[in-house]
């Protein structure tokens, strides 16, 4: 008795926190889908660091315009004879104390632009690599979207499976009560009961495929589980209603200047053109400017204080921060290294710099004729997944008609069970046509606003 009160109090908090739960079950839109592989996939993290990479590499180009600054200290300790760095004199047999300071600096005037030359490359680089993760991003949207539609595909398929057996088992009980009755033999009752058995394979079959969809789709988007995993079903409306308007120049034109993969090859061209300047620049002489300061200590260094009576010279200590003061030096060097011959190798880096450029223009080139060709293609699919669907979509409302008038005629008995179940499977194969129909014409139309640049939605 005491259990159940305790159950009782407890039932409003149980199911509290059910419906809590099924509240927050996420449903999954193709939007969301994008976001979290933006975010997520390990493909598209690598770019990220490709990209920052580059943007290091461009950075460290501006700054390598600056002048250097070092800074350097030295403690030595001889023994025996050594070369006293202050004096430039030689002790012999005796314990040496040594310290040096200094502080240098060196800046390139002029070096055949190479330097500008080279960020300008680097940021060409960074641009190039950012189109780059662009263009994955959209590849995986792709992906993602063919996944997406597999499921909504399955989903409806799945649908027609079921309600078609649901009719088949329908029409078992009707026969087999017009076989009691003994309107019709025992033979047409076993013969729709095969099909009520077929068609419960089809919904078993249809039940697989989309636990499959499902498992593709989380897998692409590197889910530990399938879960209670859940896409957000949108509202298509009439798919086919507005013709195709556009054609394939006008698309194409549309993608040239702004898909990812022509970005990036245009970009490189660019590079490259920089890398032809930065090796021609090395025929040019270059100028630096450098310059330093220095100062040491020494324990065998000593002050002349004075002259004895004798005409002997008088030694005493030289203090530590009197020699680093005393011993200052500071000097400023500007240098002109000019290139006459460096075993051709200037020359060959000209040369290999111009096969580049021609590399690199031929990709260009290549991936512009290769979009061409894609549009053509996905032109062409998306006009023949439109007829298809139109087709089919005329061809199920006269099968549907068929079958009812078929329907009918085997309520009463004037068309037996097989005739029945070819004109049933008819209709059923004409509506599965129907959705491969929709879901193939939907997605070549992506493909094509994919080309256009528009974002993939649904």
């Amino acid at each position: 008795m005491k259990q159940s009160k305790k159950f009782i109090l407890l039932l409003p908090i149980l199911c509290l926190l059910f419906f809590t739960s099924v509240k927050a079950q996420k449903i999954w839109s193709l939007e969301d889908c994008i976001l979290y592989a933006y975010e997520n996939n390990i493909s598209i993290q690598q770019q990220v660091l490709a990209t920052e990479y580059n943007d290091n590499i461009l950075k460290q180009s501006r700054m390598d315009q600056l002048p250097n600054f070092n800074a350097g200290l030295n403690q030595r300790l001889a023994f025996g004879r050594a070369l006293d760095e202050t004096t430039y004199r030689y002790t012999e047999n005796r314990r040496t104390f040594q310290s040096t300071v200094n502080v240098a600096s060196a800046v390139t005037v002029f070096q055949g632009l190479q330097q500008r030359n080279t960020i300008q490359q680097n940021e060409f680089n960074l641009m190039a690599s950012l189109q780059d993760l662009e263009k994955l991003r959209n590849d995986i949207s792709m992906l993602l979207a063919s996944g997406y539609l597999q499921i909504l595909f399955n989903m409806e398929l799945l649908e027609v499976a079921q309600i078609q057996h649901e009719t088949t088992l329908q029409q078992v009980e009707r026969t087999s009560k017009l076989v009691e009755a003994g309107s019709l033999a025992r033979g047409s009752l076993f013969e729709i009961q095969a099909q009520a058995a077929s068609e419960e394979l089809n919904v078993i079959e249809a039940q697989n495929a989309l636990d499959i969809s499902y498992l593709t789709l989380t897998q692409m988007l590197d889910l530990d589980s399938v879960g209670n995993f859940q896409i957000e079903i949108p509202e298509f409306g009439d798919v086919a209603r507005d013709p195709i308007d556009l054609t394939v120049e006008e698309v194409y034109q549309e993608g040239l200047g702004l898909l990812p993969r022509i970005r990036s090859a245009e970009l490189q061209v660019r590079s490259a053109e920089k890398g032809l300047s930065i090796a021609q620049g090395g025929r040019s002489p270059s100028l630096i400017l450098s310059g330093a300061y220095g100062t040491g200590y020494s324990d065998f260094n000593q002050l002349l204080v004075g002259i004895d009576p004798e005409n002997n010279p008088i030694w005493d200590d030289y203090p530590f921060w009197d020699q680093m003061k005393d011993n200052r030096n500071i000097y400023f060097q500007l240098g002109l290294n000019i290139p006459i011959f460096n075993k051709t190798m200037v020359s060959t880096n000209i040369s290999n710099a111009k096969l580049n450029v021609l590399n690199n223009k031929l990709a260009l080139e290549t991936a512009q004729m290769d979009l061409y060709k894609n549009i053509q293609q996905a032109y062409a699919d998306a006009k023949a997944a439109r007829r298809k669907y139109l087709a089919t979509e005329t061809a199920l409302v006269s099968m549907e008609e068929s079958f009812k008038y078929t329907e009918e005629k085997y309520e009463v008995g004037l068309v037996n069970a097989v005739d029945y179940n070819i004109e049933k499977t008819r209709l059923t194969n004409t509506q599965s046509d129907l959705l491969q129909a929709k879901y193939d014409y939907i997605f070549k139309m992506k493909v094509l606003d994919f080309y256009r640049g528009i974002p993939i939605r649904l």
